[in-house]
């Protein structure tokens, strides 16, 4: 099955142009492709690979004994909702982090030190279940070259109405304008935002893209931003903050 895909309505950061997107729904060797999600990390261009999602087939839940089997294509917002009508703890962190536990995985998304892999089991290839031991990852960041169907998550019971109110309350902080999310990773014992303020970019705009007033690492478009603009913003930053700290910021963001 192929979907029409507009990334200027469709991404988070609202840039892009329209694609024809395959969708999958069964288990199976897709190497010519790139998996999207719900785009809200990604800066698309005008010459994109090709794209694919995860169809209905991996939108579940399903719960045996303190485990979570969950599909790649199941929403963030659903997997809270569950923990919190079935009291599971730990993954309140969800809360407000937009996308599909495929994107989280891959991302090894989360907030601060609250991250997926501190809760995953082993996660579902093309080539059967692979432990988490077996698989490189870090902050942000995760080594994995394939599609990923699911993911199994350890479990324990106490959802946190107070964690979860900390979490709200984080994200809330955050620019509501578009964009892809942090635009930088935090260097160690550092911040992205941080460095890019002291070069003088925060609120810094190329057309209608800017680093955010509010947080300098969000790259936010205000309104008709391009992909051009955008990845002039990114190598400016990237080139101040080495020309003052000697320090290399890497993409948080995913460009296409």
């Amino acid at each position: 099955m192929i979907k029409q895909v507009d990334f200027s309505r469709y991404s988070s950061i609202k840039i892009g142009p329209i694609c024809q997107i395959k969708v999958i729904e069964e288990i199976g060797d897709y190497d010519n492709y790139t998996i999207i999600g719900k785009a809200n990390n990604l800066l698309v261009s005008n010459n994109p690979p090709n794209f694919a999602i995860l169809g209905s087939n991996f939108d579940y839940i399903k719960q045996e004994e303190n485990r979570l089997y969950i599909g790649c294509a199941t929403s963030t917002g659903k997997v809270l909702s569950y923990c919190r009508k079935n009291n599971i703890a730990n993954l309140e962190f969800l809360a407000k982090l937009p996308g599909t536990m495929g994107g989280v995985v891959k991302m090894n998304a989360g907030l601060k030190v609250w991250e997926i892999f501190n809760h995953i089991e082993k996660i579902k290839t093309k080539d059967g279940y692979i432990k988490k031991e077996e698989v490189e990852y870090s902050y942000r960041d995760t080594k994995i070259d394939t599609i990923v169907y699911e993911v199994v998550l350890n479990t324990q019971s106490g959802f946190s109405k107070e964690r979860l109110k900390e979490f709200n309350k984080m994200r809330d902080n955050q620019p509501q304008k578009p964009s892809a999310g942090s635009c930088f990773k935090n260097p160690k014992n550092d911040f992205a935002g941080r460095l890019i303020e002291e070069v003088g970019l925060k609120g810094f705009k190329k057309g209608d893209m800017s680093f955010s007033k509010e947080h300098a690492n969000f790259l936010i478009n205000e309104g008709a931003g391009t992909f051009e603009d955008a990845i002039f913003l990114i190598n400016l930053a990237k080139q101040k903050v080495k020309e003052k700290f000697d320090i290399n910021l890497e993409e948080e963001i995913v460009i296409y």
